[in-house]
């Protein structure tokens, strides 16, 4: 089955995060949670002078981000299969760590935080995109309501790190300092159409393993009621759903 599109899905929030990254010329990047790369790729596209490594734990998304970095010719770019909780980084190294929704299922945060201020250089920055809670994500409440049950993840959820306050502090015993947190509020894209969009929902883990679950009549319930909210939200420019995100920045102390 192919990979779920999430450059496509969060293309809305690229123009933020990047805008927040401020990668320069010369910076040496690392991207927790780089899927199939295309963050890592953008990193290694403005520093034309430094490096950009995407670290994550599926290798199938790595062989991916590896075959289109390729592809591009991109030649200051490296992907590794990493845990960033856990990893030895090669300490100081790194000027800016991103991650765009990477950094919300360590099983300890404060211990993968530490890990990843370790890799930064003195003054080093983050920026990362985790999202709010759930109550202020359409596309989670709006699946649940099919799914009759959030959807299930391993360990920490998509929503760990929507409290700032906790987050903060989090990031404080880490070793960081000046914390920031920005509002994002943009829409997640799923597809030109519902039909598209319905196909592409299906690569998603959760939900091919809640229908199969299922007994054969309720599963055809659960998709057609998907389908249902997947027209609903359908507009001239593809189907939508409200998100809202935080945008986090700070630097190593």
């Amino acid at each position: 089955m192919a990979l779920f599109d999430y450059d496509a899905e969060l293309r809305l929030h690229n123009a933020h995060f990047f805008a927040a990254a401020r990668v320069g010329a010369g910076d040496r990047v690392l991207d927790i949670g780089c899927g199939t790369g295309q963050t890592t790729r953008e990193a290694a596209r403005a520093a034309v002078d430094g490096s950009a490594l995407g670290v994550d734990i599926s290798e199938v998304m790595l062989d991916q981000a590896r075959r289109i970095s390729g592809d591009e010719g991109l030649s200051n770019i490296g992907f590794e299969l990493a845990d960033a909780q856990v990893t030895a980084f090669p300490p100081t190294t790194f000027d800016i760590c991103i991650s765009r929704f990477g950094v919300m299922f360590f099983a300890d945060p404060v211990a993968a935080f530490t890990n990843i201020a370790g890799a930064l250089r003195s003054g080093g920055r983050l920026a990362w995109l985790v999202w709010q809670g759930r109550d202020r994500n359409e596309w989670a409440s709006v699946f649940g309501d099919v799914l009759a049950a959030p959807i299930a993840t391993p360990g920490r959820g998509p929503f760990s790190l929507a409290d700032p306050a906790a987050t903060e502090s989090m990031l404080l015993a880490a070793g960081f300092i000046d914390v920031g947190f920005t509002e994002i509020d943009e829409p997640v894209y799923y597809g030109p159409d519902s039909v598209a969009a319905y196909d592409n929902l299906l690569r998603l883990t959760g939900f091919t393993t809640f229908l199969a679950d299922l007994e054969p009549a309720k599963a055809e319930r659960a998709r057609a009621r998907l389908r249902e909210i997947l027209a609903d939200h359908q507009t001239d420019s593809g189907v939508y759903f409200d998100s809202r995100a935080w945008l986090i920045t700070a630097r190593r102390s």
